[in-house]
Parts: C-alpha cells; structure tokens; sequence
C-alpha cells in the first residue's frame, strides 16, 4: 500500500520525569522511513532535569513546550494537539521506542482502511520482546479495560482486525476527529483517558484497526510504577467514570450490578496488597464526582449514532479473556467471508481472545 505524499504527521510526547528514557524514545523518531512532520515534546514541568539537554537536532520543526505546573498526561496531550499541524496525531510515551517503520506501518494501514481514524500500535516489553505489552486497548462489557494480551507470549500477537480503542502509549488519531471529539477528558489527569475517548469517538460511529506491523517496545509504566497508589488511585476511579460516562442507557441498566460485582472481584484480589487503600480511594473519588460524571455523560450521549446492541457488541464478553488479559482483536468481515468464516461475534461461545 502506498503512502500518500502528502499525509502529515505530528508525533507527541508527554513527558514527566522521563529521565533517560524520554532521550531515547526521541532518538527513535531520527530512523523513521516515514518521517514525522513535527514532533512536539511537552514536558509537565518536570524536577528530573530530562528536557534540560534534549537534542531535537535531525528532526523536522521538533519543539519544546514547557508546563510551569504538572497538568496531567489528558491536558498535555490536547494543548499538543490544539497547535499541531499535522493531518494525524501519532501519540508516543516517553518510556517507548518505535521500531523504524512505525509510522510507515501506521499510515499504510490507513490507507487500507479509509475512513478509519484511529489506529492501535503494536506493543511489546522494551525488556523481554518475547513477551506482549498491548494489543490495543480491550474493553469488558461489565465496564473493565486493560491493555490486551499484557504479559502474554509475543507469539499470541494478533493480526490485522478491530480492537476497542488504541493504547495512549503508542496511538494515532486523525487530528480533526480528536479535536472533534474534544480530545482526552482532562479530569482524569491519566490513565483510562484513552479507553475514554475510544468509547466516544464509537459512540460516534468510529471504529478501531489493530496494526500488529506498527511496532513499539514499551517499559510499561516504567516512570509512573505500575501498582504504585498514584496509579491504582487514579486508575480505579478513572475505570468508574469512563464506565459511568460512555455506556448506553440500557446497556448501564442491564450492566450496572455486574459492574459493581466485577469492582469488588478486582478488590477482594487486592486485598493483603499494599495497594488495596488506594484502590478504596479511587472509588471514593469516583463517586463524589458523580456530578461531574453526569454532566459529562450527557454530552457523550448526544453524540451517540449507534445502537446499544451494535456498541457493546464491540465489546469483550467472556470472563476468561478478561481474566487472563488476552487481546480482543477480531477479523474484519471481509476476510471472514474470505476464509470461509463468519466474522467472530462477542456474543457467541467461540469468541475470539
């Protein structure tokens, strides 16, 4: 598949105290086969010193915005992508590396598939490449998301087909469609804030390519710690409102106690562990915010174009794809109908991992 000449990308990195990591994941950019238009580094006024020597030499209209306070991963990212330039927003962490022909791969993909403007990234371990970072970002229909095939064997990476919504580590957006959509919700600082805006940009009719050639070796919350309080804090409660914000009116009727169920599950597991408070304060959080939520689940709503049945069909159905944190990539229906097999549907037994 050829590249347009003229598609335009502007690659951004957010950084906080990315330490060494961020000077690598930039030297990454200078070997792309598909150079990046711009690249916009924005540093949420880090105390580390990493962007106090950053050598953007070698790449194209690369600049430095500087945060006189942490604003946030959500808010970083949408100032990037309001003074962009770029047709499409390729959203990169700092603690990632992206193999040379990432963003060839990514714009390849897009011109297979016209009209669809968000793509998932391949990711896998920076440290064990035997082993899966993500396959794009999977969603529970009892309201739970992780990134898909974390932990598993690289040799479980799945091809080409339809995930929920693209991993905020390594994502591209077309610019038009995020503004749109008004980028990531900003009260949630970080984390679930782009399983948010994949959810409504679905409500809005979008859909999601999984590009398994597009390549990135991720140290996984490698700055923030993965278990740390800060991270659990903010990622229960950010689950609950995307939960709260996105899902259909009968959907969140029928959901709802199974919601509640699978957020006790996932704290009777956490119990013993050092992280079992922060959890408790997520949820509190989440709930005293609840207007706040209400307020922002009846714009998401009246975006909604779709049915209940057709978005939570999108959605992952077995327990066990979710327990065991498989990824959730299904086949498009014309290769289906190729192959001699109807295209996978979440609501069947044979539900595809």
């Amino acid at each position: 598949m050829t590249i347009s000449p003229t598609a335009k990308i502007t690659v951004i990195i957010v950084n906080y105290n990315g330490g060494e990591y961020i000077h690598r994941s930039i030297d990454t950019l200078r070997h792309q086969q598909f150079p990046a238009h711009e690249v916009i580094i924005v540093d949420n006024a880090s105390t580390d010193g990493s962007v106090d020597d950053l050598e953007l030499g070698g790449l194209d209209n690369a600049r430095l915005i500087r945060l006189d306070e942490n604003l946030g991963f959500a808010r970083a990212n949408n100032i990037a992508a309001e003074q962009a330039s770029g047709d499409w927003l390729a959203l990169l962490n700092p603690d990632a590396l992206a193999e040379p022909d990432w963003l060839s791969q990514l714009m390849k993909a897009a011109g297979r598939h016209p009209g669809v403007n968000m793509f998932a990234s391949a990711q896998l371990d920076a440290d064990n490449p035997q082993i899966l970072d993500g396959a794009g970002d999977a969603y529970h229909v009892l309201g739970v998301p992780w990134r898909g095939g974390f932990g598993r064997p690289a040799s479980e990476l799945p091809g080409e087909g339809e995930c929920f919504s693209p991993c905020g580590a390594s994502a591209l957006f077309k610019r038009d469609t995020f503004l749109e959509a008004g980028g990531f919700t900003e009260s949630f600082f970080c984390y679930c804030e782009d399983v948010d805006l994949g959810f409504r940009l679905r409500l809005g009719g979008e859909t999601c390519v999984f590009v398994p050639d597009a390549v990135v070796r991720h140290h996984g919350s490698a700055i923030s710690g993965r278990y740390s309080d800060f991270t659990v804090r903010l990622g229960t409660r950010n689950r609950l409102k995307t939960y709260l914000t996105n899902m259909p009116p009968l959907a969140l009727a029928l959901t709802l106690p199974g919601h509640l169920l699978a957020s006790l599950y996932l704290y009777i597991r956490a119990i013993g562990k050092s992280h079992a408070k922060a959890m408790r304060q997520g949820f509190t959080e989440g709930l005293l915010g609840l207007p706040g939520i209400l307020k922002d689940r009846r714009k998401a709503q009246r975006t909604r174009t779709r049915s209940s049945l057709d978005l939570v069909r999108a959605m992952t159905w077995n327990p066990v794809t979710l327990h065991n944190r498989l990824a959730d990539v299904r086949p498009f229906a014309e290769d289906a109908a190729r192959s001699g097999k109807r295209s996978l549907d979440p609501l069947e037994k044979s539900e595809r991992p």
